[in-house]
């Protein structure tokens, strides 16, 4: 049947009584009446072989008919939307909600707290540093010779290893010491707190990234027997009033003379047992005098000023803390875990 104003008055009445329950059956009449092949399309095809008086006539039906198709599709799917609404919602809105699970302190971030609250009774602030560093102040401001093994590629993680001044993810925080004495003068005492990084095999007892707090005292006058005092107090206010130390000498290239430092068990007193593998002891830090070529490199008189660093692995106080085994344990993020230490904390 050729297009006529019957034939476009019979589709207007059609399109007022189109019904639908469903999405896909919405989708099938728009596409029946207003696809590519639909049956007003085809109208406007045939509108190509109306007489030119005609032309505006059934031009201005045409559209009104597709306009009217158009605003009959949009009025079935919002029908729709509304018939679906009271269902996707149909639970009590006064009932409680269900509690949200919480999370635990890291034991990490708990144990790095508690030694910066303890060095703060001392008089410490904090000093912070990049983690991608150079090599100036990782190794060579501190006194570290070219031929050190720290800086083969097998215990670094060298970023730009080429030209006089590689650049490096940091092995230690002892980068910010330096960065601390080339910004501020004597008297300096802080502590670093920082993530660092080494090219090592991960195990239950080392790993590629770790936890560090170093600590750094400048001043005139000061000695091995203040950082030694230092020091016990620190262990004593971390593993318990009646912890003792001891002090081992040992080689740092930023420090001479320098000592490793071991407190006594805190699990068997002394005694000896499986934790301290039957020696009564605990290694916890390293620690030394600042060698003078150390205090020179960054600006300060090595003649004038002496000074004490020290610094120690936070997973390792932890480990020692709670008798935690494997290292590895602290990077999983198992909420089982974590959740051990919520009432030591």
């Amino acid at each position: 049947m050729a297009i006529s104003n019957e034939k476009i008055e019979q589709m207007m009445a059609s399109i007022q009584e189109l019904k639908a329950a469903k999405e896909q059956e919405i989708e099938e009449l728009r596409v029946k009446w207003l696809g590519r092949k639909g049956e007003i399309t085809q109208l406007f095809d045939e509108f190509r072989t109306v007489d030119k008086d005609q032309k505006r006539e059934f031009g201005q039906r045409l559209n009104a008919l597709k306009n009217a198709a158009a605003a009959k599709i949009e009025e079935l799917r919002n029908t729709l939307e509304e018939m679906a609404g009271p269902a996707a919602a149909s639970f009590d809105l006064t009932k409680p909600g269900d509690l949200e699970e919480l999370g635990a302190r890291h034991p990490i971030s708990v144990t790095r707290e508690e030694i910066i609250s303890i060095f703060s009774k001392f008089g410490y602030s904090v000093a912070e540093g990049p983690e991608i560093e150079d090599d100036w102040h990782v190794f060579s401001a501190l006194n570290f010779p070219p031929e050190h093994p720290a800086r083969d590629m097998q215990d670094t993680f060298f970023v730009q290893p080429e030209g006089d001044n590689p650049i490096l993810l940091r092995t230690h925080t002892s980068s910010v010491q330096v960065r601390t004495m080339e910004r501020m003068r004597p008297p300096i005492r802080v502590i670093c707190p920082g993530r660092v990084f080494r090219n090592e095999a991960i195990s239950a007892r080392a790993h590629c990234i770790f936890h560090q707090v170093e600590g750094l005292y400048i001043d005139k006058n000061v000695s091995f027997a203040d950082m030694k005092q230092a020091i016990l107090l620190f262990a004593q206010e971390m593993f318990g009033a009646d912890t003792q130390i001891r002090m081992r000498p040992s080689y740092f290239p930023f420090t001479e003379p320098s000592a490793e430092v071991d407190v006594s068990c805190n699990i068997c007193k002394g005694k000896g047992c499986n934790i301290c593998k039957g020696t009564g002891w605990l290694e916890i830090l390293g620690c030394g005098m600042v060698d003078p070529n150390v205090l020179a490199a960054s600006g300060i008189d090595p003649t004038v000023y002496s000074g004490f660093a020290f610094g120690m692995g936070i997973e390792r106080i932890a480990m020692l803390k709670w008798q935690v085994k494997d290292l590895r344990n602290y990077f999983e993020n198992d909420i089982r875990f974590l959740r051990q230490f919520e009432a030591a904390i």
